[in-house]
């Protein structure tokens, strides 16, 4: 049976004309959902997680994406399956990276890239980077935290040990770059080198793939890992995990793993920035004649002095009381933000005592704001 292209947009749920920002909203929504965390014991969980996780690797790279639509590259047949979707044949050493480079030699540039082929034998190159999200509260963000991670990544095929081709036989040199993975062609006095049209970069033909991998030379795998977060991220930040990527080709260095954290709002406290902040709610006799008032911190509680005559919306500082910065270079502060409650109904007795205030304040507030404009008259 001819092997079948995957559908990945049907996979991600979107259309082909589907936005990065779409394509990545459906990933998060579907990888929530079937995550072997909350899905355990749940093979068939599983195998749509790798589904969807190999889909998403393909459709939010952009030039993966494009020699996908196009059916060009490796995975253009479904990664040697028949009749349906092998995730485990999307993995990074499945891609070779081979848009990453237009003018290199084999596909290998970008980050850690293998460069221009030395004769027949490809270089080795470093693994990719992957990106996973972890929900943190906000009292975890402050004090750091271990958590455990289910990141789906490649492996290298037990069964061809990374070669892609089926045991007992090996890749042969491609006969249009001879090992170069790029062609070039002349234009006046430059030269151009695109990936090359046959071997799609690799330098290599698998003439017999290799019937576990289908000729990527990678396994689609869940990692399960333990990462320490440190004390003091934030919403969005990103913690680098270095050698937890994918792995190398041909004996490369592996990428790294960035953990993007997700912090829970607090009911108390706000993290803007370098500060914390708290809403202090303040009655109006205490606003009026002044009062200490106990007020929370990120390490217990303290007594704050409200100075007479204060405002609705002054704010007094605690210097070293605030979330930890990141790198160990001490703490931020917490701004305490007074509020004046009002109550919106009083009681009779309320009432009078109010009227009877209102008699013995002097002066009108908001006589200022026409002053200006009379004197100008005048």
């Amino acid at each position: 049976m001819a092997a079948t292209k995957p559908d990945l947009y049907k996979i991600l749920g979107v259309g082909k004309n589907a936005t990065d920002e779409e394509i990545k909203k459906s990933y998060r929504k579907l990888a929530r959902q079937y995550h072997p965390d909350t899905n355990q014991g749940d093979a068939r969980a599983e195998e749509r997680f790798k589904e969807v996780s190999a889909a998403y690797d393909v459709l939010s790279d952009p030039e993966k994406r494009k020699a996908y639509d196009r059916g060009t590259g490796p995975f253009a047949a479904g990664g040697g399956t028949t009749g349906g979707f092998d995730p485990n044949a999307f993995g990074g050493g499945s891609f070779r990276d081979i848009f990453s480079d237009l003018f290199g030699g084999g596909g290998g540039g970008g980050r850690g890239g293998a460069g221009p082929r030395t004769g027949t034998r490809p270089r080795a190159q470093r693994g990719r980077d992957l990106e996973t999200e972890v929900s943190l509260t906000f009292q975890e963000a402050i004090d750091g935290t271990q958590a455990s991670l289910a990141v789906p990544t490649s492996t290298r095929c037990e069964t061809c040990h990374g070669s892609g081709a089926r045991p007992g036989t090996a890749p042969t040199v491609c006969p249009v770059c001879h090992g170069r993975g790029v062609e070039s062609q002349g234009q006046g006095l430059f030269s151009i080198s695109t990936p090359c049209s046959r071997c799609s970069g690799t330098g290599t033909i698998i003439e017999d793939p290799c019937p576990t991998c289908g000729g990527s030379g990678a396994r689609r795998t869940i990692k399960r890992l333990k990462v320490n977060i440190p004390a003091g991220v934030r919403d969005g930040s990103r913690v680098r995990i270095a050698g937890k990527g994918e792995v190398g080709a041909n004996g490369g260095e592996p990428g790294d793993l960035f953990v993007v954290t997700r912090v829970a709002d607090s009911p108390v406290f706000k993290h803007l920035g370098d500060r914390v902040e708290v809403e202090v709610p303040l009655t109006v006799p205490e606003a009026l004649l002044g009062a200490t008032v106990e007020v929370p911190t990120l390490r217990g509680s303290k007594k704050l002095r409200v100075a007479p005559g204060t405002k609705h919306g002054t704010v007094q500082r605690l210097r070293g009381e605030g979330a930890p910065r990141l790198g160990g270079r001490g703490r931020g502060d917490i701004h305490y933000r007074f509020v004046i409650d009002v109550p919106r109904d009083l009681t009779s007795d309320q009432r009078r005592a109010v009227d009877e205030l209102a008699k013995t304040m002097n002066g009108n507030p908001r006589a200022r704001l026409f002053s200006g404009r009379t004197e100008a008259r005048a």
